[in-house]
């Protein structure tokens, strides 16, 4: 999703999805029943997997009682993340979209990314929404522009600090070996590239944007979108030159929860495994970031898979106990996704409803 491909592919999506290039007609087409039975059968075996090289029987007496609650501070942070990230998009659309409808968007957005190709994620299901919240098709493809360069500035200070850490800390657990980190620094290097690329599309010259995508489009196998694409290019181009005039306050704040979401995904894992056992806290939160960031790359729907293995892989060599690496991995998948896609799930649902019932009062 993040690559400059991301946005023609995003656009190209939203295309066939909309209608008179004004809004988004179909939100089951946004969903896939095949991605979202992948996603968690994936994450089922790879568990299954895990579990069962490094279980061994009682290990649960081995839990310290006075360390549970940890588990409920966990769901307090998950809980923050969504709350966060809602407030950034209140941000965004300066206060148009509804504290309910804010949320309603965040858990949809993370339902539609675990149930469609990794290189779209859930922003055109995420940008739906926001048209049923009451921005247009144009200022919604904005917001989740603004967003996603957000995220990119939050990559580029937190790399800096990975690279430093790394002097003191072993960051990239040695089981990754050379390639592993070779790896890392690689995707270092691209995030980094990418972040400018696009601060320069939104915060300096959107007509950049604009003049690419139509290029873009321009060609045969996609110039039969071109003026839907085009139209909403314009649109998306007014809206940023708008972003643009903001104060640097509006950026501030924006960029402000943003991070706090960032961070509080960061902290979950790091939270999970000490409830469970002593861990080294600052390395395991510098793994944590170090890791979410190589979940950027997954190619699987949701990640599932890569990120199971990602988690033992940063993770794993921190818990003393072999045997609560699976069940540290049970935890923090259930918490950090299996709750978010049933409620997330509740929360489609109530946009597919909305698009029944306005379908049936047109008829």
């Amino acid at each position: 999703m993040h690559s400059c491909a991301w946005l023609f592919l995003y656009l190209t999506k939203l295309s066939l999805l909309s209608n008179n290039g004004t809004k988004i007609a179909q939100p089951l087409s946004f969903i896939s029943k095949r991605y979202l039975f992948l996603s968690i059968s994936l994450s089922v075996l790879t568990m299954a997997v895990v579990i069962y090289y490094t279980y061994t029987p009682g290990v649960l007496t081995h839990l310290a009682p006075k360390r549970m609650p940890g588990l409920v501070i966990a769901l307090v942070v998950s809980f923050l993340r969504v709350w966060f990230t809602a407030a950034k998009f209140r941000v965004l659309s300066e206060g148009v979209i509804s504290w309910f409808g804010a949320f309603r968007i965040v858990l949809t957005w993370d339902f539609a990314s675990a149930v469609t190709p990794s290189t779209i994620g859930g922003a055109p299901m995420a940008t739906y929404a926001m048209t049923k919240e009451g921005l247009n098709l144009g200022e919604s493809t904005a917001i989740i522009l603004y967003s996603v360069l957000l995220d990119q500035i939050w990559f580029a200070i937190a790399i800096p600090i990975l690279l430093i850490s790394g002097i003191f800390y072993e960051v990239v657990p040695l089981e990754a070996g050379l390639v592993g980190e070779a790896s890392m620094i690689f995707l270092y290097l691209f995030l980094l590239s990418y972040a400018s690329i696009l601060a320069y599309g939104v915060l300096v010259n959107p007509a950049a944007i604009k003049k690419v995508v139509k290029a873009v489009f321009k060609l045969p196998i996609l110039r039969k979108f071109e003026a839907k694409i085009n139209a909403e290019a314009e649109n998306l181009e007014s809206y940023a030159h708008q972003l643009r005039k903001k104060p640097a306050s509006f950026l501030f704040k924006a960029f402000f929860f943003s991070t706090m979401s960032w961070l509080a995904r960061i902290a979950l894992a790091t939270i999970v495994v000490l409830s469970l056992l002593p861990a080294p806290e600052i390395l395991s939160v510098l793994r944590s970031l170090a890791m979410n960031l190589a979940f950027l790359v997954v190619p699987t729907p949701g990640g599932s898979g890569g990120v199971e293995g990602l988690f033992v892989l940063f993770q794993g060599p921190l818990i003393s106990r072999e045997s609560f690496i699976g069940l540290a991995l049970f935890l923090w998948r259930i918490i950090s996704y299996y709750i978010t896609v049933a409620i997330g799930a509740a929360a489609t649902t109530w946009y597919i409803n909305k698009q029944v019932v306005e379908i049936t009062q047109k008829d």
